[in-house]
């Protein structure tokens, strides 16, 4: 189980989530082949430890996940390095609020980027970025060289996500939990918006409504239920192979609630 706090995490409990964010998220319809990419910081925060290149989303598994210093090179591991490891290297550099970075292609979101849209607060879903979305628009090439990395992680500023017009999106989070959930939750908004702008003129939420609904909608025990549904959700699915077994996710269960 993952504490959506992050509290207490070792780097292997890191390497379940990164493995386990991948089957969610291609479960939600993040995947694109072999493309797209989670990560988390470290337990020390001086590495990154990040899915590999070569493998889907619902692929990875724990023992799949490489350890990167900031400047992108290998200290463990044995797969093939994703070109894009700038896109989370320097997005960690440049906040050290961020746990864990998710960058997919959604089809909702990446449409969305090709547009004059803004997001708008429908539903309680849309609260969870009140604050508004980032836009990076510099170059729709993929982002391989330091220097593009460092451009996305201004374009990001302080917000919870980037999206990347002709490319798809990123999406921070102080823990994977938190960045998993932030990345479905995106696409879902967006998906509403388009629904509701074929039916009709849009009414949304004011910011002042927005701000009352953020507190008790969005906690980290409500993240962490979340997380343990949505492994659970994989597992029915049979998307959990070579994942942890539910008997180790118990003992993971009871370890993280005596630290």
């Amino acid at each position: 189980m993952s504490d959506a706090s992050g509290s207490a995490r070792t780097d292997a409990d890191l390497a379940r989530e990164v493995a386990w964010a991948g089957r969610i998220l291609a479960m939600g319809g993040h995947g694109d082949y072999t493309l797209g990419h989670v990560s988390a910081r470290s337990a020390d925060g001086r590495h990154v430890l990040m899915k590999p290149n070569g493998l889907g989303l619902e692929e990875v598994t724990p023992g799949d996940i490489l350890t990167l210093d900031f400047a992108g090179a290998r200290v463990a591991g044995t797969g093939r390095i994703h070109l894009e490891a700038v896109l989370h290297t320097a997005v960690y550099m440049a906040r050290p609020d961020v746990g864990a970075v998710v960058h997919t292609h959604p089809p909702y979101t990446t449409a969305f980027g090709a547009t004059d849209a803004k997001l708008e607060l429908l539903n309680h879903d849309a609260v969870l970025f009140r604050d508004g979305l980032a836009t990076f628009d510099e170059t729709a090439e993929l982002i391989v060289s330091p220097e593009q990395g460092a451009a996305v992680a201004t374009a990001l500023g302080d917000k919870r996500a980037v999206v990347m017009r002709g490319h798809g999106v990123l999406v921070t989070g102080a823990t994977v939990p938190w960045a998993v959930y932030a990345a479905l939750t995106l696409e879902r908004v967006i998906r509403i918006q388009a629904i509701a702008c074929s039916l009709g003129a849009l009414r949304p939420m004011t910011p002042e409504m927005a701000d009352r609904v953020y507190p008790d909608k969005y906690r980290d025990d409500h993240v962490t239920a979340y997380w343990d549904y949505l492994i659970r959700q994989v597992r029915r699915a049979g998307l959990a192979d070579g994942m942890p077994d539910a008997a180790e996710t118990e003992r993971d269960r009871a370890h993280a609630g005596a630290v």
